[in-house]
């Protein structure tokens, strides 16, 4: 049985670096690895109570906890805007924190990872991400981290698959990531 990681990428933008970034991790995951990219964070509504209940929840939302439900961790690959997470990371992270009581992320393995034009690889976002992920209850391997710096020059003609330093790490984030389903829920 393959072990699932649900991928979700912070930034809309069609030609996206993270994306790629993610498109990249799918392409390098090791066998028994299978990661869903999950289309469709542009739908999902901001969270709202008033839309959290039965009956009432948008099927845009609906479709996220249900990928979240099916995976056996979580690989984020997180922008910088404004020294920050994006909302919509931040928006996904919500809808699948809830309900308190039944988080999609609990006990599951999480990381974050991700590039942004700075010099700096947008690591304050992917810090605001990992906090997140840990309040709602995921198992955030706080060690793994990929932080990719002049994402618009270094990507502006190669695909990060394609630049053997990023390839490499980004290996090795999956592999890392795959090695602790199973450990993360034991402890």
């Amino acid at each position: 049985m393959s072990v699932r990681i649900l991928a979700l990428v912070g930034s809309l933008r069609a030609g996206s670096h993270n994306r790629q970034l993610a498109e990249a991790a799918i392409k390098l995951a090791p066998e028994g690895a299978e990661i869903e990219l999950f289309e469709g964070l542009a739908e999902v509504p901001f969270y709202n109570e008033d839309l959290d209940v039965e009956g009432k929840v948008p099927a845009a939302a609906t479709a996220l906890r249900e990928a979240a439900g099916r995976a056996d961790a979580f690989l984020l690959f997180s922008p910088e805007y404004n020294g920050t997470i994006t909302a919509v990371l931040k928006n996904a992270i919500d809808w699948l924190s809830r309900p308190y009581s039944a988080s999609a992320f609990t006990g599951k393995p999480a990381a974050v990872v991700g590039t942004a034009f700075g010099q700096f690889g947008g690591v304050w976002a992917q810090d605001e991400a990992r906090k997140a992920l840990g309040i709602a209850g995921a198992a955030v391997l706080e060690d793994l981290k990929l932080s990719v710096p002049g994402s618009v020059t270094r990507f502006a003609e190669t695909h990060p698959v394609d630049d053997a330093e990023v390839a490499a790490q980004l290996t090795e984030v999956v592999a890392r990531l795959h090695s602790q389903v199973g450990v993360a829920t034991a402890s």
